[in-house]
């Protein structure tokens, strides 16, 4: 433990031998290397920081130290009252802040810059007038239906995902000593007894799809758009693939003419490989190559944005659409006007098996049939077809 004596200032500088060294009245200098140097104040067998040397000099470290020992002659435990000093602190904490704080430590994990969105548009929109500027230990369950109920039939799927995006913040308020106590937005076991269960009040929200009669002339009308949003959006339709995995396509994806997306960038994390038509590959070899993306973004080494198409969009006229929707699209087209099987058509959408027996014994992706489709389909988004034709399943 070192000397009983009182250390001296030349001492506490130069002293590079780890060890405790004992300043007297419960005051010790910890020293872990000649630039690891800190202050421990001991208690009751407690041992509790006072600070680095770097930033607490010796004479700070005696302050504080007689500080402890007032406390501890007047009944206090001074570790427990620093601790419920931290907690009057950060439960002065907003709401808004612990969810800007949230979605900045977690944005990274999320797959797409719309994820992101999502997150700040529905707390913005429907968390924060109310929760916003109320500090984050004294959210209830009062507060949290006064944000719910006003939706929760009306647009039950938002609803539904607001309280957990709510949930999600308050459980990290609480894993970061904001707030102590339940979830007020936990659902099992609580909420459930105060609202209906999604699944009673939540219509069926499909994702606006175009009519595939209709998809001729619209494709004829993208065509005429200029720029790399519409580009973007042809890719989408001509591949059926989700908008997350045709903007974050690269050069280096392409091989002939199949673009195999990564697992990584897969919504079942599973490789993916998309058999490209002759229009696709058309409309590749005539964007320029200046990064790493099929689609690049405005800055540098950046991809498009999924709102972009959106904006596009609504230029078109048909803001009551969705770039997911094509897919729909695509789907009731290979129904409806051909012959393919039910598989074909899942597979080229990338959707999962959920019978597992049947998983199992498929091992193929049925790539060179899925060639065939996509052509089908670029010609039908081309040429329309006469009402009732039926595109044959060619052996």
């Amino acid at each position: 433990m070192g000397t009983q004596l009182n250390l001296s200032a030349v001492f506490v500088a130069k002293v590079a031998k780890p060890g405790r060294y004992h300043d007297g009245g419960g005051l010790y200098l910890q020293v872990r290397a000649a630039d690891k140097k800190a202050w421990l104040f001991r208690f009751r067998r407690k041992w509790m920081g006072l600070g680095p040397l770097r930033d607490v000099s010796l004479a700070e470290a005696r302050s504080a130290a007689a500080k402890c020992r007032k406390m501890l002659l007047a009944g206090i435990d001074p570790l427990e009252a620093r601790r419920s000093d931290k907690r009057k602190v950060l439960a002065g904490t907003s709401f808004k802040e612990c969810a800007e704080r949230y979605i900045a430590s977690h944005q990274a994990s999320w797959r797409n810059s719309k994820h992101r969105w999502q997150w700040s548009s529905t707390l913005s929109t429907y968390a924060y007038p109310v929760l916003g500027d109320f500090p984050v230990a004294t959210v209830d369950t009062g507060l949290i239906l006064k944000v719910l109920e006003p939706i929760w039939t009306t647009k039950a799927e938002t609803a539904s995902r607001l309280r957990g995006r709510i949930e999600s913040v308050l459980d990290w308020a609480k894993a970061r000593d904001y707030r102590q106590g339940d979830n007020p937005a936990r659902w099992r076991g609580h909420l459930d007894h105060l609202l209906p269960a999604p699944r009673k009040v939540r219509a069926v929200n499909h994702h606006a799809a175009l009519p595939y009669v209709e998809m001729p002339e619209f494709m004829h009308a993208l065509r005429e758009c200029e720029g790399v949003a519409p580009r973007a959006l042809e890719f989408v339709i001509l591949t059926a693939a989700r908008t997350g995995e045709a903007i974050g396509a690269t050069w280096d994806e392409i091989a002939g003419d199949v673009w195999t997306i990564p697992a990584a960038r897969m919504k079942s994390g599973r490789e993916h490989r998309v058999p490209l038509s002759d229009a696709a590959l058309a409309l590749l070899s005539k964007m320029p190559r200046e990064g790493q993306y099929l689609f690049a973004g405005m800055r540098p080494n950046s991809h498009l944005s999924d709102t972009t198409m959106l904006k596009l969009l609504e230029r078109m006229g048909r803001a009551d659409l969705t770039t997911h929707g094509f897919r729909s699209s695509f789907r009731d087209w290979v129904a409806e006007r051909t012959n393919y099987p039910r598989d074909i058509a899942e597979a080229a959408l990338a959707h999962a098996i959920s019978d597992k027996t049947e998983a199992a014994y498929r091992r193929g992706d049925a790539l060179d049939k899925r060639r065939r489709l996509m052509a089908e389909w670029a010609k039908y988004c081309s040429e329309p077809a006469h009402a009732g034709d039926v595109v044959p399943l060619h052996a």
